[in-house]
């Protein structure tokens, strides 16, 4: 029983990956437009591999806050190597951090679909899916944000991706939700980073299930300054967070 793979064929003093020679890839081609390759077998167009590349920047790191962040600072307080305390950063990844590119995606690739298919607006189609979301008492992904009320990267990356031609119908709707979103809630629900990248990756025709590997390619980035930081600059073993608990448990007694 053979392997098959589309990916790399591996010879001795021969690589190739995706029919490309990986020593011409190297100092030719940039690691973003490198990833489009990988993801979709085809080298980018200039304006694609500039998208990609804006993406993955706006993935790099958020600071102390996040999961991925506390689960890398914190194994790494244990004095492990790097690569294991960033892999710990990557295993608290899920559909709370960082799924909501995923899950975002494929809303807004199935209404696109249903916009094509029934000849409605994105308009119409933002309105059933809000309409759908509070009667399921459900959030929409990529909606709202736990710190920004303005996410800056959301309206940077929508600034890149009109200017490269890139927005298109994923874009549209996913604005057009956050309109109805508003007028639904009486307040502002801004799309977040998750949002605009769901909407950006859909519109350049990658599949939704590709959505939390956008952000595990940028974020290992930050994951890596953050452990680096912590092993040269703390203590192992220092004290991260609060030791006060309440417990709540059954009270004290005797085995029978």
């Amino acid at each position: 029983m053979k392997w098959k793979t589309s990916i790399s064929k591996i010879e001795p003093n021969h690589i190739m990956t995706k029919g490309y020679r990986q020593e011409d890839l190297i100092g030719n081609v940039p690691f973003p437009h490198v990833v489009y390759l990988l993801l979709k077998g085809t080298l980018p167009t200039q304006e694609q591999g500039n998208m990609v590349d804006a993406i993955l920047t706006s993935c790099i790191d958020h600071g102390l806050t996040p999961p991925s962040s506390i689960a890398s600072r914190t194994v790494a307080s244990g004095g492990v190597p790097l690569p294991t305390a960033v892999a710990a950063g990557i295993l608290s990844i899920g559909d709370a951090h960082g799924g909501a590119i995923e899950k975002g995606a494929k809303i807004l690739q199935e209404g696109v679909l249903q916009m094509k298919k029934e000849g409605k607006s994105a308009d119409l189609i933002a309105a059933a899916l809000v309409k759908e979301s509070n009667e399921q008492k459900k959030r929409i992904p990529g909606f709202g944000h736990r710190i920004h009320t303005a996410d800056p990267r959301t309206k940077r990356l929508f600034e890149l991706a009109e200017e490269l031609k890139i927005a298109k119908d994923h874009v549209a709707l996913c604005q057009a939700i956050e309109t109805a979103l508003e007028k639904s809630q009486g307040k502002k629900l801004p799309i977040n980073v998750d949002g605009a990248i769901a909407a950006i990756i859909s519109d350049m025709g990658f599949d939704w299930r590709l959505g939390k590997a956008f952000f595990l390619l940028g974020r290992v980035a930050g994951l890596t300054a953050q452990v680096y930081e912590e092993q040269t600059q703390e203590k192992p073993m220092r004290e991260m967070f609060t030791i006060d608990y309440d417990y709540v448990g059954p009270g004290e007694k005797n085995l029978p």
